[in-house]
């Protein structure tokens, strides 16, 4: 049972992380820890003018699980809105909560992560990064244009 839930797949994806590491100058930072087993992400991103992530820095120190959701998301996170992501991370908590098929689009391979739905405890693990990347560009949009804090809070 446990095997299935770290499949060859999961952990190849755990083993690659894209854009490891942290930027120098972020417009946005976001961070996130699992408190159930402290598995953490702490991510940097600087966004274009049209408010997309341009560059991406993540530096993730979690399971295999939460290791695998940062490397499908490192992979593709590049060019992503803030609605896309809104749209990514409650795609993937219906899928781990409420048997939801996962998320669509450039954010489709966090569905090899499916059977953590299983695994209640593994919930929060699995999110971080995602979640992490959320803040991030939140608090990147509120720094380039204070305005948009309104605007973010129903995002939530």
């Amino acid at each position: 049972m446990i095997d299935e839930l770290y499949s060859a797949r999961i952990l190849g994806l755990a083993a690659n992380l894209p854009h490891s590491g942290r930027l120098a100058a972020p417009d946005g930072t976001g961070e996130r820890v699992a408190r159930l087993c402290g598995s953490k992400a702490i991510v940097d991103v600087t966004l274009d003018d049209a408010g997309r992530i341009e560059t991406f820095a993540q530096d993730v120190k979690a399971c295999a699980l939460g290791q695998a959701a940062a490397g499908v998301l490192g992979a593709v996170v590049i060019g992503t809105s803030l609605d896309e992501m809104v749209a990514a991370r409650d795609a993937m908590s219906t899928m781990l909560k409420a048997g939801g098929e996962g998320p669509t689009g450039r954010f489709e391979g966090l569905r090899a992560l499916k059977q953590v739905a299983d695994y209640p405890a593994r919930h929060a693990s699995t999110m971080v990064a995602v979640e992490a990347t959320l803040d991030a560009v939140r608090a990147a949009l509120a720094r380039k244009s204070p305005d948009t804090r309104t605007s973010l809070a129903g995002a939530a």
